[in-house]
């Protein structure tokens, strides 16, 4: 019996914790687009990727790209 005599706060002191989280997450815009993101997993982004050459391929260009260019240094 006297467990509960610091359980009861312990809940009261964690309710109001999560009510202000709640709040918080409210005020900061968490619940603002809540179809953008479901929404955002249907888009076809493979294009994108299948345009874009390998990361190996990038590298070496900019790579190569940066040796021709002379140095500008005084």
């Amino acid at each position: 019996m006297n467990v509960i005599y610091g359980l009861i706060p312990g809940m009261i002191l964690l309710g109001v914790v999560a009510v202000l989280v709640f709040f918080w997450a409210a005020k900061s815009g968490q619940f603002d687009d809540m179809e953008g993101e479901a929404n955002r997993i249907l888009m076809d982004d493979d294009l994108a990727d299948v345009e874009r050459p390998p990361k190996e391929a990038r590298a070496a260009t900019a790579e190569a790209e940066s040796d021709e260019k002379p140095d500008a240094k005084p």
